[in-house]
């Protein structure tokens, strides 16, 4: 018995050791093969205006004049408009041409053509493009159906699986590098950033192409990369394939990226501003401002804490901001908010952003304040706000509460950002114009056993949320 256990156990260790080595190829070979023909190279050509500076001036008749006018002559020559050239990955995506690339890539470019793994070169258009994801999607005309490759579901990339990517580094033509997915949900500088970062090498050139997971589905599109040299170190970045596919339907149907639009300024929650409000959690997103549109129309307010979006829980901004981006312009969705205690469902339409890009928030009326003395609180010098003050900070008339005309700086308030010239109009989300409507407002916040207050402050138009300690 001894026996058969010793050898059903070294029967089980042989096939564990078979799974694990089926699970990491001997080679990619096969893969590469699959894929390369709907892979492509990008060359780009834009006409680049010659330098237009200042040549040399000599007197009428000085000796050095023929000498200076010949070089003139030659000045010219090289401020002439020349041709500037530049390259770019891609990957075709449906069998009539269509070709996704970073928008970086082509961006400003005159010509553009596609070279393909067969060798073939054929120019392309641009149907649309979306700075803000760096994507653009072309289009080429062939008399024959071209291979293409399909968009994978890149939330199912874990941390550790193998990915491979394939392009043009640094102009050398079609090249493949392995490796695996280092992290998830990167965020670079953008506000729809959704990044898979991974090691396989990624340089100059492979912008704009795609990366595979192993069963040939494109997860990401190779982007940029963090490198002290400009070479790979190993950490290229790749946006996710379910945030391109979406920029790219769209580009598709309109040529433009058509996202939802709330119409609110928000903050992070954090712990202290949590407390703050009598919040369970910091989670959420906070309205620090509601300027016309459809948020404001729902009867949405400053200070309120979206809670939930659309049947979906909100963890943070930059959550809320992907959120509503996504969703069909049009649509009206619940909003939950955290307000005075309470939670309240919203029903908001939503408009365009790309049309409200350019909204103004509206300034909030109020009454004028009744004194121009100065008081030292939480270490911030306040004084409410009169004319001058509004001249010399060139604020509009219906803006009012209490300037800060000076910051202690061992202070609390100096520590989280605030500075002589802010403005604060609201403390316990409640309208100040006074110092003793502050003072009350810190009043009520000790008696309800609070250790902090909230107050909303404005620098330059832009309101933020501040929670500062009040318990001394």
């Amino acid at each position: 018995m001894r026996a058969l256990w010793l050898l059903a156990l070294s029967i089980g260790v042989l096939i564990a050791q078979a799974l694990v080595a089926q699970a990491r190829p001997d080679s990619f070979a096969d893969l590469a093969q699959k894929v390369s023909p709907s892979v492509v190279n990008i060359t780009t050509s834009t006409v680049v205006e010659g330098n237009a500076g200042r040549s040399p001036m000599v007197p009428e008749g000085s000796p050095f004049e023929d000498f200076f006018e010949r070089f003139r002559d030659r000045m010219d020559e090289g401020n002439r408009p020349r041709r500037s050239s530049a390259l770019g990955s891609g990957f075709v995506i449906s069998e009539d041409g269509f070709v996704v690339t970073n928008n970086h890539v082509i961006e400003g470019a005159d010509e553009i053509n596609i070279e393909f793994f067969s060798g073939a070169t054929l120019p392309a258009e641009v149907i649309g493009t979306d700075p803000k994801t760096d994507i653009a999607l072309l289009k080429v005309k062939s008399d024959n159906p071209l291979p293409f490759v399909k968009f994978g579901d890149s939330d199912t990339a874990r941390v550790g699986d193998w990915v491979l990517a394939m392009g043009n580094p640094l102009g050398q033509g079609f090249s493949l590098s392995a490796g695996i997915v280092s992290a998830r949900n990167r965020a670079l500088s953008g506000t729809y950033d959704d990044y898979i970062q991974t090691d396989a090498a990624i340089n100059r050139g492979n912008s704009g192409g795609p990366l595979f997971n192993l069963d040939g589905e494109v997860v990401g599109v190779n982007t940029a990369i963090l490198s002290p040299t400009g070479g790979s170190i190993g950490i290229g970045f790749s946006m996710a394939s379910n945030v391109v596919k979406r920029v790219v339907d769209q580009l598709q149907q309109f040529g433009e990226t058509r996202r939802g639009w709330l119409g609110v300024r928000i903050q992070d929650v954090t712990e202290d501003v949590a407390e703050a409000m009598g919040l369970e959690k910091a989670t959420g997103a906070l309205v620090t401002d509601v300027p016309e549109g459809p948020a404001a129309e729902a009867g949405m307010q400053a200070g309120d804490v979206i809670l939930s979006f659309d049947g979906h829980d909100v963890a943070d901004t930059r959550g809320l901001v992907r959120q509503v981006g996504n969703t069909e312009v049009g649509k009206t969705v619940r909003v939950v908010v955290f307000r005075e205690g309470k939670t309240q469902t919203l029903r908001v339409t939503l408009g365009r952003r790309e049309e409200a890009e350019g909204a103004i928030p509206v300034a909030q009326p109020d009454g004028q304040p009744d004194s121009a003395e100065q008081k030292s609180v939480f270490g911030l010098t306040v004084q409410p706000l009169d004319d001058d003050l509004r001249t010399q900070l060139e604020l509009d008339r219906s803006v009012t509460g209490l300037v800060v005309t000076d910051v202690d700086d061992l202070s609390e308030a100096f520590e989280k950002g605030l500075r002589a010239g802010d403005v604060i109009t609201e403390a316990g989300q409640q309208k100040v114009t006074s110092i003793d409507d502050l003072e009350a407002r810190i009043a009520e916040a000790r008696e309800a056993g609070r250790k902090s207050i909230l107050l909303l402050v404005r620098r330059g138009g832009d309101p933020r949320f501040v929670a500062l300690g009040i318990e001394n």
